[in-house]
């Protein structure tokens, strides 16, 4: 498979780097920074460079644009206009809506987001092992080609993340509150602390570390998240007003002074806590559900789409097109009997004949 990466900063180059440790293939890049695109091939996160993003999309399978949000569009058109039909074209940016609104109508085009990423950024901070593990989002549409979904998320699969489709819309709306909320936060409680514990003395306090862990990602890339607030503007802010009742209902809570209610509320979010850091993790077996279906535009995104928005998600996929090319059996495996029987409801509702094949290996 020869994959295209369009911008080799620290997510480009982990691509990349993932990517050539697979050992087959080839991986292009292009950077409008020659000195960023050198690094790149010093470090061996590309096989070769590209003079620009049109050479690099050149017989390419799979396009990863990988820039700043606002870049991002501009960038994945052109990739679009100089990739085949064949090809498809993904981005990583961590706002959806906007992209796909505007690309969304190409059958060629997946938004994608993987989260994962450091501290620290540039090629020379790239990692083979930056995406085990990770989820990676996928956005389709009813117009996305159907085997180049699933040529996109086993390229994703072989990077070593786990995809999952999920709603534009829906997508932002979390991310608001899981990723940019966070960092909103920090921000205002900064100011706070900086307004507060220095109003009597000139000389800034020193900090716990419990500070500086809810503030680590204060004022972080600035350039980069003005253009992430800007692009989920609603649904950051909304997001910001509920937690601001929140904060309001914890005020009310401590200034009451009963300390049996303050600790349970302590209490249930140290539970909520734990049951968020461990819903995403996958368990049991693979199961493989073998679903009928006719072909047509969209199919792939539509099931994905459903099982993903419920909870289901899709470890591995392949389709098995009839020789007439109007229907086809699409194989899809998730983790956990209980996860397979869901999905098969799921895709029954859906119209479609369904059937829990077994435990992979079984």
């Amino acid at each position: 498979m020869r994959i295209a990466v369009l911008g080799v900063g620290l997510i480009g180059g982990s691509i990349g780097l993932a990517a050539r440790r697979q050992g087959d293939g080839e991986v292009v890049g292009f950077d409008p920074d020659s000195a960023t695109l050198a690094r790149a091939l010093e470090s061996g996160a590309l096989d070769r460079g590209a003079g620009t993003a049109g050479e690099a999309c050149e017989a390419a399978e799979v396009v990863f644009c990988a820039a700043p949000v606002a870049a991002l569009p501009g960038l994945a058109s052109a990739a679009l206009e100089a990739c085949g039909p064949d090809a498809v074209v993904s981005d990583v940016g961590s706002t959806k809506r906007e992209i796909v609104a505007a690309l969304g109508g190409d059958a060629r085009f997946i938004g994608g987001h993987p989260l994962a990423g450091a501290e620290t950024s540039g090629v020379e901070n790239a990692r083979a092992d930056l995406f085990v593990g990770a989820r990676w989002y996928l956005t389709p549409t009813e117009r996305s080609g159907g085997v180049l979904y699933d040529r996109l998320q086993r390229a994703i699969s072989d990077l070593g993340a786990r995809p999952q489709a999920i709603g534009a819309e829906t997508h932002d709306r979390l991310m608001a509150t899981v990723s940019h909320l966070p960092h909103v936060v920090a921000n205002v409680l900064v100011g706070q602390a900086a307004a507060e514990l220095t109003r009597d003395s000139e000389r800034m306090p020193e900090v716990g570390p419990s500070f500086r862990d809810t503030t680590r990602v204060a004022g972080a890339n600035p350039a980069i998240w003005g253009d992430i607030f800007s692009t989920n503007r609603d649904a950051v802010a909304e997001a910001i007003e509920a937690v601001g009742g929140r904060l309001r209902e914890a005020a009310a809570l401590i200034r009451a002074g009963d300390r049996d209610a303050v600790a349970a509320w302590h209490a249930a979010a140290a539970a909520d806590r734990q049951r968020l850091l461990e819903a995403d993790l996958a368990g049991g077996l693979l199961h493989e559900l073998r679903v009928v279906v006719v072909n047509r535009p969209g199919i792939v995104a539509e099931l994905a789409l459903a099982l993903g928005e419920a909870g289901v998600n899709i470890e591995d996929m392949a389709l098995h097109p009839a020789p007439d090319m109007r229907s086809g059996a699409v194989s899809l495996w998730v983790a956990g009997a209980e996860q397979a029987e869901r999905a098969v409801a799921l895709v029954r509702d859906l119209g479609h004949s369904a059937t829990v094949i077994g435990p992979a290996g079984a």
